[in-house]
């Protein structure tokens, strides 16, 4: 398994920016597509962004789209999740995770069940 470890969480205004990073350790991290979740409160966890092995392909929520980018260094074994143009309805827990299986660089998963390494989580709050 993947030991994922999220920070870069916070307070932000409207409008700010935040980048979430998620340092990978254990098994391999390369070859493991990667994606971002996130949990408001009283709602179900849902996709925001994901990302191939090697950064090739790239999915985005609409929701996200335009504001929100995805990357990854696999030298540093690092995710990251740049979030601009930040608005109050992105407040909740972002959660970074790594796939279950290894895939090709044209592979993005958007399903939780998809994945088998989570981090713990980390809170973005965004005031009006």
């Amino acid at each position: 398994q993947v030991q994922l470890v999220e920070s870069g969480g916070g307070l932000v205004q409207a409008g700010g920016s935040l980048r979430l990073s998620c340092a990978a350790s254990g098994r391999t991290f390369s070859f493991r597509a990667m994606a971002w979740f996130r949990q408001a409160p009283g709602k179900e966890r849902e996709i925001v962004a994901g990302i191939s092995w090697r950064g090739g392909s790239t999915y985005y929520a609409d929701s996200v789209k335009g504001r929100f980018t995805n990357s990854r260094d696999n030298v540093k074994n690092t995710a990251y999740l740049q979030m601009n143009s930040l608005k109050p309805e992105d407040t909740g827990v972002y959660y970074c995770a790594a796939a279950r299986t290894l895939s090709s660089d044209s592979t993005v998963y958007t399903s939780p069940t998809d994945f088998g390494s989570w981090g713990q989580g980390i809170q973005v709050t965004v005031s009006s």
